[in-house]
């Protein structure tokens, strides 16, 4: 698997009435197979890097582990797209609830074959006691937004972050949303890092998959540049998840438990 996250690529281009010859920034897009317990479980669509994380996370979101401890084995082929994990307890997945072989593409929706099967037991109700100020909701984005280096080469990625109070503790970028916030959840589950009272921002929409995946994160407010949608705000609202949308310059929209956006300046 090729590790660049993009690649220049030589284009025509149309500017001012003219066709010109330049270079530009373009995505890479490779595919990766996941082997579980010795069985072909599901291949992704994703951007070649940080794949460890990426296969973590997948399988947390999925159910089939909640600590690293609980897998015996990984191993990851860059080279030909393919990680390879073995858990200590041999999971079983029933036929009518699992395909053996599946694909899932890089776009959202119904490209998830599976969509909402496992999400009532791995989707978390928040518990977090974490509020923010308006200002901290405006600079995590800020912070999201300057460090997106690959989407402001090619326009082409999505990107998440983890924040605590403070400071941020990871970004992860990816083709894919949901892969995107699956590199976050690999990442905390690799490091043991808590999660109850830490943030999201994410660069895309909220749909009813980015808030579930926020839910199985186990963070319990989620910020974004773009809208929500009508079925994730009723998940923020079922899951006690405060999701705030439209960030841009100084203003933005809460959606959801609202009281965990303060005014003023936290003591």
């Amino acid at each position: 698997m090729d590790s660049q996250i993009s690649n220049s690529r030589k284009i025509v281009k149309f500017q001012d009435g003219v066709l010109q010859e330049t270079h530009d920034e373009i995505v890479t897009e490779h595919p990766l197979t996941i082997h579980l317990n010795g069985e072909e479980f599901a291949t992704m669509v994703c951007s070649p890097d940080n794949i460890k994380e990426l296969t973590i996370g997948f399988l947390a979101s999925e159910g089939f582990i909640r600590k690293i401890d609980e897998i015996k084995n990984i191993q990851i082929d860059e080279s030909k797209g393919y990680a390879y994990v073995d858990l200590h307890v041999k999971t079983v997945t029933a036929s009518h609830e699992f395909h053996s072989k599946r694909f899932i593409g890089s776009c959202c929706g119904k490209s998830r074959q599976f969509y909402f099967h496992n999400d009532a037991r791995t989707a978390k109700t928040s518990t977090s006691k974490m509020t923010l100020t308006p200002l901290q909701c405006i600079s995590f984005m800020k912070d999201l937004q300057k460090g997106s280096v690959t989407f402001q080469e090619t326009g082409g990625v999505h990107n998440a972050a983890l924040f605590s109070a403070d400071e941020l503790i990871v970004s992860r970028t990816d083709i894919g949303r949901h892969n995107a916030l699956d590199k976050i959840l690999g990442y905390c589950i690799e490091n043991r890092i808590p999660v109850r009272d830490k943030i999201i921002a994410f660069s895309g929409r909220i749909s009813s998959e980015v808030l579930l995946k926020a839910a199985k994160i186990g963070v319990g407010i989620i910020l974004s540049k773009s809208a929500p949608t009508n079925l994730a705000i009723k998940l923020a609202d079922d899951l006690n998840i405060t999701a705030v949308g439209f960030i841009r310059g100084n203003t933005f929209n809460v959606y959801s438990h609202p009281e965990r956006i303060i005014s003023g300046q936290k003591s």
